[in-house]
């Protein structure tokens, strides 16, 4: 339980803490928002709507890979062929505001960690605190490398894939605004959100939730659930299973590492004592 210069916390105060953190990770939330939707044409036309256009940077390096490889440009688009639709009256403008706070989310959330990390400190004991440096720099930017996995790699071969995937010539593609929105914001949230495993695994093992003997042994039922997650998020095509797939199974050994870590460091830590 956390200490504060009185002696121990009680729950109401611990209570009342946590409430000034949330409100401050909410206006920080709030601020990356607005900024976000003030900037309308970089955050739409820029960064939503780049993957639909051809010549977006992954479709280039794909298109030159391929050529490299095979002396074919295989996956070279030239255009998508489909239209984006909007069919409500107020779609447009919900999306814009729905879009925006997903941007402050991810624009805000280094702040959002260290409310959360300020929040825990007071609680852990100075060894722990030693041990726990480093913390906030590796959730901020595990989280961003998520952010950007999702949005350059699985967001371009999800729309590559079903936006120009056709039954027959004759069906034409028009997709409404929030099904092709809500796969490049949906994607690219989750995307940043399972980058955080190692730090999830790190918090779960000091609480003594978690052991690398169990991880180890159930290593197999995990990587069932890596292919089941990767086939959800990823077009169905085996190649974008695969490429989700690797950085995820190499995050869960690294996490291995890490709870092992974790409960070798406890364990010296009640031999000192």
């Amino acid at each position: 339980m956390a200490k504060g210069n009185t002696g121990e916390m009680s729950f109401l105060q611990h209570l009342e803490i946590l409430r000034w953190h949330l409100v401050r990770s909410t206006v920080a939330i709030l601020i990356g928002a607005t900024l976000a939707f003030l900037n309308k044409h970089i955050l739409f036309d820029i960064i939503i709507f780049g993957p639909k256009q051809p010549d977006f940077v992954t479709y280039r390096m794909f298109c030159e890979f391929t050529a490299w490889l095979t002396g074919v440009g295989l996956m070279c688009l030239t255009e998508m062929p489909f239209e984006i639709l909007n069919t409500k009256m107020a779609g447009q403008f919900s999306t814009h505001i729905w879009v925006s706070l997903i941007a402050g989310f991810i624009l805000a959330f280094p702040y959002v960690i260290w409310e959360v990390w300020r929040f825990i400190k007071p609680g852990l004991h100075d060894t722990e605190k030693k041990y726990s440096r480093g913390v906030l720099f590796f959730a901020s930017f595990l989280f961003m490398l998520g952010v950007l996995f999702g949005y350059f790699l699985i967001s371009p071969l999800s729309i590559q894939f079903l936006g120009t995937y056709t039954v027959s010539a004759d069906v034409t593609n028009f997709i409404d605004l929030n099904s092709f929105i809500s796969t490049v914001s949906t994607v690219t949230l989750a995307s940043g959100l399972i980058f955080e495993l190692p730090i999830i695994v790190y918090f779960l093992a000091k609480l003594g939730l978690l052991t690398p003997e169990w991880m180890r042994t159930y290593r197999k039922h995990a990587f069932v659930v890596i292919l089941i997650l990767s086939a959800i998020i990823t077009p169905p095509d085996i190649s974008s299973q695969v490429l989700v797939c690797l950085p995820i199974v190499g995050l869960y050994e690294i996490s291995i590492k890490i709870c092992a870590r974790v409960v070798k460091n406890q364990k010296k830590a009640l031999k000192t004592t």
